[in-house]
């Protein structure tokens, strides 16, 4: 153990709070703890584009974090709370700016919300381990779900791998602990010193967060805290009581598109079920008949999948939750994997689907799972390939639920579905856009396309402007799919 340089000990004390995936002040339990402590409080976000980039995030949400980070440095600026905002190459580059930033102004204790994959774990250990030397500690809270990873146990103590059983153990202890959210910041009226402001002009702060890394603009998401929560409670006060009727319909708004928010942390799930049990009081009972319910359930889903990836740290590594599918022979077809991505698969609702998310950077929840399965099943490619190309174009991407949703989709993760029920896309079409409106939306190349075709547009004998007839026949891919999962069953017994 050592001590800190001498030079520092004409600077008074600070606490650091350093701000990873939680971009908000309320609610926010890490920087509520280190507010209601006696020193000063700095606030640090570090920007790591290397690390972005191997972890394929989205260029649009890193835009998204820009201007959320210009909100979050007026707000804290009215807490007497300076913003640095600093880029390195990855998290060793990370470790080694913070111990400078802790030593340049004689910082007492860094405070951070806990964030559970594994590389982010192994920043955070070296981290600690490197401040011990100076006496520093790395205090980490609970923060990024309502019920901690770690905290929800079957009757043996054990982690849960099936949905259901969790969701009810989950909604029992969500009852019987009431969680609320963490109140609003207040001012802490701490003022910083002379030496500290002028240590702060020159820190290195990045100017505009003019990030290393590719730009797609995100500004028809709006970033504002008053924005973001009138959002939330319009979507609880208008579109909650029906959301079980009009989730799955991706032409309606049906959905409180409200997960960039909970992704780069402007917004808690604290928060969201605060507001919905304002609204709907019975959201917490069981009910399918209830939107209530059928939200809430949607935002257990996303604990669920932080559950599994905390507790089961070979999911972060990219291997399947069921052994057995290793033995999958995919599919390399890199013609196949173009067309999926471009949304010219002939296959009308997931060409739409595609389509949406390259240009919005969005796409429907329904239509993430017909896509996913029509790549895994249909196309028999390795869900890996989009698990990837979701991430690195959606806004909202959050590792944990996009890896959950694409083993649910492959048949490869636990609780996943029966690699033997295989969405049919033209079914699911006619079922969830029975109109074509949101397949016209998308494909203007069938926007003349009458209804009783707009889902087989190959069997028309109109002009459809180019666009593809299936690459695949349905029945057929179905029964392979079948079959090399079946196969890859037997292998695993032998």
């Amino acid at each position: 153990m050592q001590d800190k340089p001498s030079s520092i000990d004409q600077i008074s004390s600070h606490n650091l709070m350093w701000f990873r995936s939680d971009l908000r002040i309320t609610d926010n339990t890490a920087l509520s703890e280190v507010c209601n402590q006696s020193l000063p409080v700095i606030a640090l976000y570090i920007a790591t584009p290397m690390q972005w980039h191997q972890h394929h995030v989205a260029p649009i949400q890193v835009d998204l974090i820009k201007r959320r980070l210009a909100v979050l440095t007026e707000q804290l600026a009215e807490l007497s709370i300076p913003l640095i905002v600093l880029e390195t190459e990855d998290f060793d580059s990370t470790v080694e700016k913070i111990e400078e930033i802790c030593l340049m102004f004689n910082i007492a204790s860094v405070h951070c919300n806990n964030q559970y994959l594994v590389n982010e774990e192994q920043r955070d250990q070296k981290l600690a381990a490197n401040l011990k030397r100076y006496q520093i500690p790395l205090v980490q809270y609970d923060d990024d779900c309502a019920l901690a990873p770690g905290s929800v146990l079957n009757k043996q103590g054990e982690p849960f791998k099936v949905f259901t059983p969790y969701s009810k153990a989950w909604l029992k202890q969500y009852k019987q602990q009431t969680v609320e959210p963490i109140a609003m910041v207040g001012n802490t009226h701490k003022e910083l010193s002379q030496e500290i402001e002028e240590l702060l002009a020159v820190c290195g702060t990045v100017q505009h967060y003019d990030f290393q890394y590719p730009q797609v603009s995100s500004l028809t998401w709006p970033v504002d805290d008053e924005v973001i929560l009138q959002h939330l409670y319009s979507f609880c006060c208008d579109k909650v009581g029906v959301y079980h009727q009009q989730r799955d319909y991706p032409s309606l708004e049906g959905t409180s598109t409200l997960s960039p928010y909970l992704a780069i942390g402007a917004l808690s799930v604290r928060q969201c079920l605060k507001a919905v049990q304002q609204i709907a009081p019975s959201c917490l009972e069981i009910n399918k008949e209830c939107g209530g319910f059928v939200w809430v359930n949607e935002l257990i889903w996303r604990e669920f999948y932080h559950h599994l990836m905390a507790e089961y740290k070979h999911l972060c590594k990219g291997q399947p939750f069921q052994a057995y599918t290793q033995y999958v022979t995919w599919n390399e077809d890199s013609h196949y994997l173009k067309a999926w991505q471009q949304g010219k698969t002939g296959f009308p609702i997931v060409d739409a689907a595609m389509r949406q998310l390259q240009q919005t950077g969005w796409m429907h929840n329904r239509l993430r799972m017909i896509t996913a399965s029509f790549l895994t099943k249909d196309l028999l490619l390795h869900w890996h390939h989009g698990e990837r190309w979701f991430l690195q174009h959606l806004i909202d991407g959050d590792f944990a639920s996009n890896n959950g949703g694409w083993q649910w989709a492959a048949s490869t993760g636990t609780d996943a579905q029966p690699y033997f029920r295989v969405f049919n896309p033209t079914t699911q079409g006619e079922r969830f856009d029975p109109e074509g409106e949101f397949i016209r939306k998308w494909i203007p190349e069938l926007v003349d396309v009458p209804n009783k075709y707009i889902h087989t547009p190959h069997l028309w004998h109109g002009d459809t402007k180019g666009y593809p007839a299936p690459i695949v026949d349905h029945k057929q891919a179905r029964l392979r799919a079948i079959e090399v999962f079946k196969n890859a069953k037997e292998i695993n017994t032998l």
